[in-house]
């Protein structure tokens, strides 16, 4: 099985891939204008990306593309509606990530409270000015907002507790009970966050529906003094919103993420930002998850995946299978575990001008029997059921439900 990998890559996942027998292209330099000419000439049925965007163009190359697996936490980098239509599949390694942007997600923290990178600055220029950065307010006892309850944030309110600092939490998936684990208070939305919190940290997915989270109300509902904290996606703050709350609350920002970040991570590329450059704000260069345990633990996990879809066919982290499809009726054949069975029932199915929306074969213990069980976007009429049951001698039962 070929495998491209167009992205940098922990070269612990390369040598794994290659031990277990996969012919592996490993090109770092490839973007969204060269993916589809490399996916041509290498032909892989698995492809490998960590930042680089795999737009819907690359999609219409022929080949054996299969399986996309994303080496990080988040697929915004992919177009995976694009994938979905040429029935590609896309996979990403959750979790694996969680505690290095935590630990960013501290480092911002501290810098905006203490100031570290301006006193480094003044330091490096020769200037003493301990009068001046000795004004901190300090983190213990003070309130700490978290937009989001996955793993990141569960690591980051890990922390919190370590700091002293009680946790108000807000995430669509939260309920009290996950509230009294974590040991937060559940808060009724993102805006009840800014209104309580001195520091606000988000941890959210970028969707549709966390675009501009961070907008004019939520700026407008910081305390005065706050600081904002954004580890996730650049999509997730309105940076004009937040530029004026910085001017006008004194309001602080530790960001790692920006909206229109360069494609690749090399410092010929040049960045412009207002709001990078405003005082104030402290800034990394999207670099949460780099951290070398992080990326060995997402290399290993990419390197399972695919081992898994090679051997079982299966896809761990599977993003884009349909949660919910056209399916009405659930066909239940029992039969003898004979070649041609399958063949039989999906012929006559096809016959009837039924599309078949899911479909799983079990094999009985002795491989003399098996049942088919197999969703269907319509119901088959008498007659159809009388051909799978007539059709052959091997089939020894056919039932059909509805499906709620």
């Amino acid at each position: 099985m070929n495998v491209l990998i167009a992205d940098k890559f922990d070269q612990s996942g390369i040598d794994e891939l290659e031990a277990q027998g996969f012919r592996v292209h490993s090109d770092p330099s490839l973007g969204p204008d060269t993916l589809a000419g490399a996916i041509a000439e290498h032909e892989p049925e698995v492809l490998i990306v960590r930042s680089t965007k795999v737009p819907a163009h690359v999609f219409e190359t022929p080949g054996g593309l299969a399986l996309i697996v994303r080496a990080g936490a988040g697929v915004d980098n992919i177009d995976v509606a694009a994938a979905s239509a040429k029935g590609i599949s896309v996979a990403n390694c959750p979790g694996k990530n969680s505690v290095a942007v935590a630990e960013l997600t501290w480092g911002l923290i501290l810098s905006c409270d203490r100031r570290i990178p301006d006193q480094v600055g003044e330091l490096r220029e020769g200037k003493w000015s301990k009068k001046e950065y000795s004004k901190s307010g300090g983190l213990f006892g003070r309130t700490l907002g978290v937009i989001g309850a996955g793993m990141i944030a569960q690591e980051v309110i890990k922390r919190a507790h370590a700091f002293g600092m009680p946790v108000v939490c807000w995430s669509r998936s939260l309920d009290d009970a996950g509230a009294k684990r974590l040991g937060v208070t559940r808060a009724a939305d993102p805006i009840a966050v800014a209104k309580a919190a001195d520091i606000v940290t988000l941890h959210v997915a970028a969707t549709p529906e966390t675009k501009n989270l961070v907008d004019k109300a939520f700026c407008d509902a910081l305390k005065p003094g706050a600081f904002l904290i954004n580890t996730t996606r650049g999509s997730v703050v309105d940076e004009g919103a937040l530029l004026d709350a910085i001017k006008t609350k004194g309001v602080r920002a530790g960001l790692d993420v920006y909206q229109n970040e360069p494609g690749s991570g090399s410092a010929q590329d040049g960045f412009e930002s207002e709001l990078a450059s405003a005082p104030g704000v402290y800034g990394t260069h999207h670099i949460g998850a780099s951290t070398d345990q992080s990326q060995q633990a997402i290399a290993a996990e990419a390197v399972r995946i695919v081992r898994v879809f090679r051997e079982t066919g299966e896809i761990p982290n599977v993003v884009n299978i349909c949660s919910k499809t056209a399916a009405t009726k659930l066909l239940v054949v029992r039969h003898l575990n004979r070649p041609g069975l399958l063949a039989h029932v999906v012929g006559a199915i096809g016959k009837a001008g039924i599309n078949i929306e899911d479909m799983e074969n079990v094999i009985y213990a002795g491989e003399e029997a098996a049942c088919a069980r197999i969703s269907l976007a319509g119901e088959p009429d008498a007659n159809t059921i009388a051909e799978i049951k007539s059709g052959t001698p091997h089939v020894l039962s056919v039932d059909l439900a509805t499906i709620d």
